[in-house]
């Protein structure tokens, strides 16, 4: 539903963005669906925001209006021990947008001045919109998945976050890299940046690794779907010391043979929740040269229309949207 709401006031560390493009996640259908909790409501959706600084606070001093940023989404107070630690991800007192405060589907929105990230003028607003999400998300999964040198990795999943994930592993130094889906296009788009495709639709997955790695398995796997299918596939594709990174939000538990898939293997199950503020300059820019190609990701945007918002929703529901989608404003 379109809805009018007041241009929100700036407190004095504030910065008032407007919002030029925001991208659609698969994390708003679970939030649409309420298969993850929002907060309080009505509440505006939207946590991949890239804009113009319109004004900012009478404390504010890194950014000034007229800059082009983009929105870490993460708000965290920076003084809490988790805080100190690294761990921002889970302040005591944070909140996302498009989650627990306001978010980027609407023409303004406030955030403190450390959230607004410059945008490099060689990035577009919908690729930097993008790039606070499905590309990060990844980026902080890699990291976490210990990803080394001429090792394996299998992608499980080649949506927005997938295809982020295929080009970044190269650059983590995977020797080579599996992209599982069912989509036979996204699978396409996987393989013409390097990646092996394993059609899921078509061949068992796990033997399918296993297949391509000498019976070995793979590295690390990294599922980016959220379900118990997939997730289950991730764990037993494993070599031994093999990790499988969790990125995929699931409603149902994942069920795990603990013998055969981790004890034989000594193999690790990973969770990811999110990413970090500092790992944003280098991931803006590895796109502004051209490391990491956002329009393998961005591969359609859309006005902000109630039904055609709505419509694309219900296409992440079917797990049949385009890579990701973006509207601009």
């Amino acid at each position: 539903m379109m809805d009018e709401v007041a241009i929100p006031q700036i407190g004095d560390g504030d910065v008032l963005v407007n919002v030029r493009a925001a991208g659609i996640c698969h994390s708003d259908a679970h939030y649409r669906s309420g298969r993850s909790r929002v907060e309080p409501l009505p509440l505006t959706l939207g946590h991949e925001v890239a804009g113009v600084v319109d004004q900012v606070g009478a404390r504010v001093t890194m950014v000034q209006a007229g800059d082009r940023v983009c929105l870490h989404y993460l708000i965290s107070c920076g003084r809490c021990d988790q805080c100190v630690r690294g761990n921002e991800q889970f302040c005591q007192t944070g909140s996302m947008l498009g989650h627990f405060r306001d978010g980027g589907w609407a023409d303004y929105i406030v955030v403190p001045e450390r959230n607004a990230v410059p945008l490099p003028p060689e990035i577009s607003f919908e690729h930097g919109a993008a790039l606070m999400c499905s590309a990060a998300t990844s980026f902080h999964a890699l990291r976490r998945s210990r990803l080394r040198a001429d090792e394996t990795i299998a992608i499980f999943g080649t949506g927005g976050l997938g295809m982020a994930a295929v080009q970044l592993a190269r650059g983590f130094g995977a020797s080579v890299i599996f992209a599982i889906d069912i989509d036979e296009s996204k699978l396409q788009n996987a393989a013409e940046m390097g990646a092996i495709p394993v059609n899921a639709a078509l061949v068992d997955p796990v033997q399918a690794l296993r297949d391509h790695t000498n019976g070995a398995g793979v590295d690390v796997a990294l599922e980016l779907i959220g379900l118990p299918i997939t997730m289950q596939q991730a764990v037993r594709s494993l070599a031994v010391h093999g990790r499988a990174v969790l990125a995929g939000l699931a409603s149902e538990p994942l069920q795990v043979d603990t013998y055969r898939d981790l004890l034989g293997r000594e193999a690790e199950i990973i969770g990811v929740n999110d990413h970090l503020l500092e790992e944003l300059p280098l991931l803006l820019d590895l796109a502004r040269r051209g490391s990491l190609d956002m329009s393998r990701i961005v591969k359609r945007t859309v006005q902000p229309d109630a039904a055609v918002v709505n419509g694309v929703l219900d296409e992440l529901d079917r797990f049949s949207a385009p890579e990701r989608t973006v509207i601009v404003f």
